[in-house]
């Protein structure tokens, strides 16, 4: 019986539903060197964002076919490796589009009516309303980076409000942004320059690395605020912290760091950040979804069904290729060796 490694938390009843055709083993905050270890004996992981599968765990994971990760990005696996060696990497994108998008929402609320200063003010023995003015987000500019699951659903969910949303995806077509009615601007900049709020919902590439630094910044305006509920490192966490200090914008909403687990960042200091411990899917709806979804592709791959959310198939079958191609060529010059003998 082919056998499974669980080494992040995820909902318990679709684990139960794997045990009906796998051996599975849970093993939460494993350390790095007993997964190095052990990983020789699985043919299936399922991970979730702070198990790096890298290089060094991959040359030992002889057996290994597939990794499922629950929840949505994948910047902790090195893809390109994992295709070399025919493993299938599969992701959940769909499980926590909703959590994300509603923390998100909650972000941009909580920013403009000051909710969490004025909460711990008032239990602290105060009553200052006066001191807790806040913005309406009505008649406001979202400016929404990134119109793909989550970034559409903030859309819709932000017009609600009266907000007029303007988006920037190079990689969304024209008829996507006519659908939502939502503008379509043609540059970042061009968004920067005239939006209220900000809010990032690209995956972390090396093209999104640091998409929000200092010269970005300064293009903003002085009273727009920023939310980040999508990936450590696409804002550059010192150029925020810059822009904070010189007033040249008003606030952020953080809920994922440049490093993780993020413990007495600078940021933190500020009254007008902030800041949730990557809890954007952290919802029961989410953990269930996630859970069913990422053990469904998994027990699909194990047993040779189709995996819906493959996410290195054209590298597998570029690899593929490639081996069967080299074995063709070895084969043919072994014939032509024989007949020049």
């Amino acid at each position: 019986m082919q056998k499974i490694l669980v080494v992040e938390r995820i909902d318990e009843n679709a684990i139960k539903g794997l045990k009906e055709d796998f051996l599975v083993d849970v093993r939460y905050d494993l350390k790095k060197e007993d997964l190095y270890e052990i990983i020789k004996d699985y043919d299936g992981l399922i991970i979730r964002s702070i198990t790096k599968v890298n290089k060094e765990l991959l040359n030992r994971a002889t057996n290994l076919k597939i990794i499922g990760r629950a929840g949505n990005g994948v910047d902790n696996i090195d893809i390109e490796e994992c295709s070399k060696r025919g493993v299938i990497v599969c992701n959940t994108p769909t499980s926590n589009t909703i959590s994300a998008c509603e923390l998100t929402i909650a972000m941009i609320l909580n920013l403009n009516r000051n909710v969490v200063l004025a909460n711990k003010d008032l239990k602290n023995g105060n009553f200052r309303r006066n001191l807790f003015v806040g913005n309406e987000v009505y008649k406001k500019t979202l400016g929404i980076i990134g119109l793909g699951r989550i970034g559409s659903l903030v859309a819709t969910r932000m017009q609600a409000f009266g907000m007029e949303i303007i988006a920037y995806d190079p990689y969304i077509k024209d008829e996507k942004f006519d659908n939502l009615n939502v503008k379509k601007v043609e540059s970042l900049n061009d968004l920067l320059k005239v939006a209220d709020i900000v809010t990032l919902h690209t995956p972390k590439t090396k093209e999104t690395l640091n998409m929000i630094s200092f010269d970005e910044f300064k293009i903003m305006k002085n009273d727009s605020i920023i939310i980040n509920v999508a990936r450590g490192g696409i804002i550059d966490e010192k150029a925020l912290l810059k822009s904070l200090k010189e007033e040249k914008i008003k606030g952020a909403g953080l809920d994922v760091f440049e490093v993780e687990p993020c413990l007495n960042n600078p940021l933190f200091e500020y009254d007008n950040v902030l800041v949730t411990p990557h809890m954007g899917a952290s919802t029961k709806e989410a953990q269930i979804r996630v859970g069913q979804n990422v053990c469904t592709q998994v027990r699909c791959g194990l047993l040779g069904f189709e995996v819906n959310n493959i996410l290195n198939k054209e590298l597998l079958m570029k690899n593929k290729l490639q081996k069967a191609n080299i074995i063709k060529n070895y084969d043919l010059n072994l014939k032509n060796e024989g007949a020049l003998k």
